[in-house]
C-alpha cells in the first residue's frame, strides 16, 4: 500500500534474545545485512503484518515472541533517486515503517530462515543492539536510530524484570 505522499506501508521487526541482543539477517545473495521487515497488505494491520513478515523472514511464530512495544508513529526512509520506479503507479519514493520489538521467548535453534519459498535471509547472527544503526545501508540509518532510539528504554526494562 502505497500512501498519497508516495511512501509504501512498512513493518521494521527488530527481535532480542534474553541478552538484549538483536537479530540481525544477511539479504539472499548479497552482501547486505537488515533486519527483518516488509510490506502491510491491504486490510492487514500493522501487528498482522509484523507476525506474517516475523514468520516469512525467520520462521517463528507468535507463541516464539513477546511483542514489548512498538513506534508510537510512523519512521519514514527515502529511497535513493536510482532506487525509485518511476514507471510503477503509484510511484513509490520510500517507506514509512512502525517498527516492533520483540523478545525471544524460545530457543534460537525455532529461527528457520527457509520455513517460507521464498526466503528473505541466506545468514543471521545476534549482535549488539547499537551495531545495526552503525551498519545498515546509508539510506535506513536515520529510522534505524530513530527506532532503536524509541525502544530502546522498554527492551532494558524488560530484561531488568526478566533478571530481578
Amino acid at each position: 500500500m502505497i500512501d498519497k505522499d508516495g511512501f509504501r506501508a512498512n513493518v521494521g521487526i527488530i527481535l532480542a534474545n534474553c541478552d538484549g541482543d538483536v537479530f540481525w539477517g544477511k539479504r539472499i545473495g548479497q552482501s547486505s545485512w537488515q533486519f527483518p521487515q516488509g510490506g502491510i497488505d491491504k486490510g492487514e494491520s500493522p501487528l498482522e503484518a509484523m507476525y506474517r513478515e516475523l514468520h516469512e523472514e525467520t520462521g517463528l511464530l507468535e507463541k516464539h515472541v513477546e511483542v514489548i512495544g512498538c513506534t508510537q508513529n510512523w519512521l519514514r526512509y527515502r529511497l535513493p533517486k536510482h532506487m525509485i520506479r518511476h514507471r510503477s503507479i503509484p510511484t513509490c519514493i520510500g517507506q514509512k515503517q512502525r517498527w516492533f520489538l520483540l523478545r525471544l521467548t524460545c530457543s534460537d535453534n525455532s529461527v528457520n530462515l527457509k520455513a517460507t519459498n521464498l526466503p528473505e535471509f541466506d545468514g543471521w547472527r545476534w549482535v549488539d543492539y547499537s551495531y545495526p544503526a552503525k551498519q545498515v545501508v546509508y539510506f535506513k540509518r536515520q529510522v534505524y536510530q530513530r527506532a532503536m532510539l524509541e525502544l530502546e528504554p522498554l527492551l532494558k526494562a524488560k530484561i531488568l524484570k526478566i533478571e530481578q
